[in-house]
């Protein structure tokens, strides 16, 4: 499962989402996930996964590859659905003592589960179609507003996006220690889910012990190619807004006024 995980992950292609401006794609990620929860209906998903379907068919990342992504986050897709099926009141079409299953629940579950889904496809379509520093500088750019009120854009730019880049890292790091425990005897997978839960309480020394190795190399890799903040730092490649950022950003006006269309149209409302 930890192999699964693509969080944080760079899929390396020669697409047009890869070559959009990293701004472009920050804007766009933050503007769907506000489309997400202006939707009050199934169709306005329909409508947001077709949009969300056409641009991944575009970032040529495999959709294989993004559904491996979810398969860690089912048990939190299950756990709120199951919540929202049993703590909702409404028409009920089974009970047993004080557990309900009503109709509104089912579509409250349903509604939430879509939404869930497609903000994490979203998010994770992200960072594989940007690069860590791409990603620094768009963060860094977008947030330049700030650093006049004596905000450190930079700094906190470049901290986001060290750590979205050490996700994977240390992902590798925790399949290593596994595979090292596994072959001195440790079981990893058999038993119930809290067996399993203290079985991987042995990994969490070693994994920090390895996450402080780590970090202190890339401080020590950075202050030997006299890294001093972001003060009169200069870039092999700036990044600049064309032609094709601006029909991205069209792309997803046009999308807000169809959810808009949705919510005035279709009186299914959650």
């Amino acid at each position: 499962m930890i192999r699964d995980i693509t969080l944080g992950q760079y899929y390396a292609s020669e697409s047009p989402i890869h070559r959009l401006d990293p701004r472009t794609k920050i804007i766009g990620v933050f503007a769907f996930i506000i489309e997400l929860f202006l939707v009050k209906n199934f169709m306005g998903f329909l409508v947001c996964a077709l949009a969300l379907g056409l641009v991944v068919a575009i970032s040529r990342v495999p959709l294989s590859f993004i559904l491996r992504g979810l398969k860690p986050i089912l048990l939190i897709l299950a756990f709120t659905f199951l919540l929202n099926i049993f703590m909702i009141d409404g028409e009920i079409i089974w009970q047993w003592k004080f557990l309900k299953i009503t109709m509104e629940g089912i579509y409250r579950a349903l509604f939430m589960g879509f939404r869930l889904l497609l903000l994490i496809i979203s998010s994770s379509l992200l960072t594989l179609t940007t690069k860590p520093i791409a990603l620094t500088d768009g963060l860094e750019k977008l947030m330049w507003p700030l650093s006049k009120v004596g905000i450190p854009a930079h700094e906190i730019a470049m901290m986001m996006s060290i750590a979205l880049r050490f996700i994977p890292t240390l992902l590798q790091e925790t399949d290593k220690i596994m595979k090292a425990q596994q072959a001195r005897g440790a079981d990893f997978e058999s038993g119930s889910i809290i067996q399993r839960a203290k079985a991987l309480i042995p990994i969490l020394i070693p994994l920090f012990i390895s996450a402080f190795h780590i970090a202190s190399d890339l401080a020590m890799a950075m202050e030997a190619r006299c890294y001093r903040g972001g003060k009169g730092r200069t870039r092999m490649n700036e990044i600049h807004f064309g032609k094709r950022d601006i029909v991205a950003l069209l792309f997803f006006i046009i999308l807000l006024a169809l959810i808009i269309l949705t919510r005035m149209y279709f009186p299914w409302n959650i």
